[in-house]
């Protein structure tokens, strides 16, 4: 019993015995038992931390302030995948409820359905929940910190139309995910601004990789479009683009100016240094796990919504006069 008072830091055991005490643990190689101390107090200090996939590099500077601020914290933290699939995603959280963690961060599989059962059994269990991004109708009852897209967005394509494009290609994501529709919105707001619409056959859809910017870019190649930029949903998806047009022989700005978002480090470094927003990527873990904090507390904190900042790069200059795709041929 004493040991047991002295390895926990109890008051009645005299500072020079847990001294004492700790050596022989440490000199011993003694590990606590965190699954057992986990059954007497019923608090495991784990977190639970559901994303698509660590490839996606959006997710490495969040993953590192959610673990970093949990380290400080003194919790631990469950990784798993869901590959965008809801099935695995429900596998996912159900796992992590079996080990009774003490809260759980999820970036959503994002779903036409209004309703997912996974969700309302977080809610009726009362599971501290955070969202990683923006909410659905299938997860509205969470809070969420998110990048505000719309904006972001919107500021993007301010800088092409200032460098005056007219005929600006977008290049969509999945059309079941928020921040594909807020970063459309964005691009139709700005176009609406100076008196353009938006023109069904500058929109393209591209998905989330580079084999899908690269997909989408000869798509508009065949299709002879007129544009002289290009919009693209995400930093890989505009390194595909762009990769694909300079195959082709043209030159990005000077013919074609691209861009992204997210300020991933390819982007950065990609062979035309590309123009994108930064997401605070850090900042949002931050958020998440203040926001975990409060649940924990047995308070309701507000959502939060970050502003990205816009990053001009080499891959964006003056409109030519004409654009160049219709002289390509596939």
């Amino acid at each position: 019993m004493t040991v047991s008072k002295a390895l926990r830091d109890k008051p009645d055991v005299s500072a020079a015995t847990k001294t004492r005490v700790k050596l022989l643990a440490h000199q011993m190689g003694y590990v606590p038992d965190s699954t057992a101390q986990g059954l007497r107090t019923r608090e495991t200090r784990l977190f639970g931390l559901v994303i698509s996939s660590m490839t996606n590099p959006i997710y490495s500077r969040i993953v590192l302030a959610i673990e970093q601020r949990a380290y400080e914290l003194g919790y631990d933290v469950l990784l798993a995948h869901t590959l965008d699939i809801p099935e695995r995603e429900e596998a996912c959280l159900r796992r992590l409820l079996s080990r009774r963690v003490s809260g759980i961060f999820i970036s959503p599989v994002y779903r036409m359905a209004t309703e997912a059962p996974i969700y309302r059994e977080l809610v009726n269990r009362r599971v501290p929940t955070v969202l990683l991004g923006h909410t659905a109708p299938f997860c509205n009852q969470f809070v969420s910190v998110e990048t505000d897209d719309l904006l972001a967005s919107y500021a993007v394509t301010q800088h092409l139309l200032k460098l005056g494009h007219k005929r600006i290609a977008f290049f969509t994501g999945p059309l079941t995910t928020p921040w594909t529709q807020e970063r459309f919105e964005g691009y139709r707001r700005a176009l609406r601004e100076v008196g353009l619409d938006v023109n069904d056959r500058l929109v393209f859809q591209a998905g989330r990789t580079i084999e899908d910017g690269a997909k989408a870019a000869l798509q508009m190649i065949k299709e002879s479009s007129d544009a002289t930029a290009v919009q693209a949903i995400n930093d890989v998806v505009a390194v595909g683009c762009a990769e694909t047009l300079l195959s082709y022989g043209l030159k990005v700005p000077e013919d074609m100016s691209v861009t992204g978002f997210g300020n991933i480090l390819l982007g950065a470094h990609s062979r035309v240094p590309l123009t994108t927003t930064r997401q605070p990527k850090f900042r949002l873990g931050s958020a998440a796990v203040a926001a975990m904090q409060a649940l924990l507390r047995g308070q309701r904190p507000d959502s939060k919504r970050l502003p990205a900042e816009l990053i001009i790069r080499a891959s964006t200059g003056t409109a030519p006069a004409t654009s160049r795709l219709k002289q390509l041929k596939l």
